[in-house]
């Protein structure tokens, strides 16, 4: 079955060589740029398309009459494409759960501890030339609330604890665990000193985040999103930390990607930004990388 990597990158071209096994399916790598627009011609002829985060709007991929498969390279495949309509059009999609869990976890409190200290916000000033040291938050007995206890909630909890915060979370379903005290979702937005957010996107966690419960957050807290953009009302967010009622967002993801140089978030002093990143470590894309051509291998061998 043809397989085309639709968009490896520089980053994860040498992991891609790292990896790639001389038993392994065929897979053809396209490593060049491409407009939305391409899809049809770079997937001509392909029955399996590994994406790593790439758009596939439903009617381009309606043009791609030999595609039946989608391996995205991570959990965030609805932020990409709509996954109901690409099934109606006999396009099954095939995600990665658990590659990441400890560096997305870390990436998180690395936001954490920058969004506390102000450090992105020193680090322009020293840079242009003003030495302006700012009081920061210290860390140690303050709440830490957690909104998805998954892999990677459950890695935010332990290193949390490691820093010695008080660590309350609320799960759809409850999933006890060690250290981590069970409350409502209301409770965890008004009592938290730092929310972190770490929910898969689907249609029941899609604007979770919304005007009413940005507005139940405690006062001067954190926000850490890196998980999803769409979990959050984006307009309401951009409200709270302009009034500063909100005191810092930290944000790896947002509704669009990339950021655009001129979107509100990029221009406030209480906000700090990555670019998707928080998964980006050679101990994880390797992982990555491995399971989505383990996926490709049995597609293939089913096929067979």
């Amino acid at each position: 079955m043809k397989t085309l990597f639709i968009d490896c990158n520089a980053q994860l071209a040498p992991v891609w060589q790292r990896v790639i096994r001389p038993d392994d399916p065929p897979i053809a790598v396209n490593t060049a740029p491409f407009e939305r627009h391409d899809l049809p011609r770079l997937l001509a002829g392909c029955a399996i398309c590994m994406n790593d985060h790439s758009y596939m709007p439903t009617d381009l991929v309606a043009q791609c009459d030999a595609l039946k498969h989608v391996v995205f390279l991570g959990t965030g495949a609805a932020s990409y494409m709509s996954i109901g309509e690409l099934q109606g059009l006999g396009v099954t999609v095939h995600t990665i759960k658990g590659y990441g869990d400890t560096a997305v976890a870390e990436h998180a409190i690395a936001l954490m501890l920058a969004a506390g200290r102000d450090i992105a916000r020193m680090d322009r000033g020293v840079r242009a030339g003003t030495w302006m040291p700012r009081e920061g938050m210290q860390f140690l007995g303050k709440r830490l609330g957690i909104v998805g206890l998954g892999g990677i909630g459950r890695e935010v909890a332990r290193i949390g604890r490691g820093l010695g915060m008080e660590v309350v979370a609320w799960n759809r379903t409850p999933r006890p665990t060690e250290g981590v005290t069970p409350v409502d979702l209301d409770t965890l937005l008004a009592t938290s000193d730092v929310i972190s957010l770490n929910l898969v996107l689907n249609d029941a966690t899609r604007g979770i985040i919304d005007a009413a419960r940005i507005a139940r957050i405690k006062p001067g807290a954190i926000l850490v999103n890196t998980a999803r953009g769409a979990l959050v009302d984006e307009s309401a967010l951009i409200a709270a930390l302009r009034e500063g009622r909100i005191g810092h967002a930290a944000l790896d993801v947002f509704h669009a990607e990339p950021l655009k140089p001129d979107h509100p978030l990029a221009s406030m002093d209480n906000v700090t930004l990555s670019a998707h990143a928080a998964f980006r470590t050679l101990e994880a894309s390797m992982t990555l990388l491995r399971r989505a051509i383990d996926i490709v291998r049995g597609i293939v061998d089913g096929c067979q």
